[in-house]
């Protein structure tokens, strides 16, 4: 017997924004059509200098916390609603940074789905890997407009 081709992976990074969901949504449904796993990346970012240690800690830690609920309970739909596999993996510091760092450390990841603000700025994310760091990753940035409903979501994954 061969050995069993390996899955396709879409990154996710998963924030309490709404286009952050329907970014995670649309990767669900993909991995679902293409027999896929899906990744869940939450970000704790750094918080500017607090000039007692302990409250920057804590600060830090509350924020790592509200995280972590965030990517469970996205992860906890997901579930529900596909059955496929997930991982979720927090991490700390600059998000676009941290995102690079991720994806080159972990060669299964086949492409990095992001999420886009249906109006005004698309996100810092988005407009990262558009910008200054365009073309730079190892795989493909998928950008899902926020504004897109279920449906449409479904049709075109």
């Amino acid at each position: 017997m061969g050995a069993e081709a390996p899955k396709r992976t879409y990154l996710v990074v998963v924030d309490d924004s709404a286009e952050a969901r329907v970014a995670l949504r649309f990767a669900a449904r993909r991995a679902a059509k293409t027999d896929g796993v899906v990744e869940v990346l939450g970000i704790v970012e750094p918080q500017d200098f607090v000039q007692f240690g302990g409250v920057q800690q804590t600060i830090e830690q509350e924020q790592r916390l509200r995280i972590e609920g965030v990517v469970s309970a996205a992860i906890g739909e997901l579930l529900d609603e596909s059955g496929i596999e997930t991982h979720i993996f927090i991490r700390q510091g600059d998000a676009a940074r941290t995102v690079r760092d991720f994806i080159g450390e972990r060669e299964e990841v086949d492409a990095l789905v992001l999420g886009a603000a249906p109006t005004g700025h698309p996100g810092p994310l988005v407009a990262s890997f558009t910008g200054s760091d365009a073309g730079k990753l190892p795989c493909p940035v998928m950008i899902i407009p926020g504004s897109l409903s279920d449906e449409r979501l479904e049709d075109l994954s």
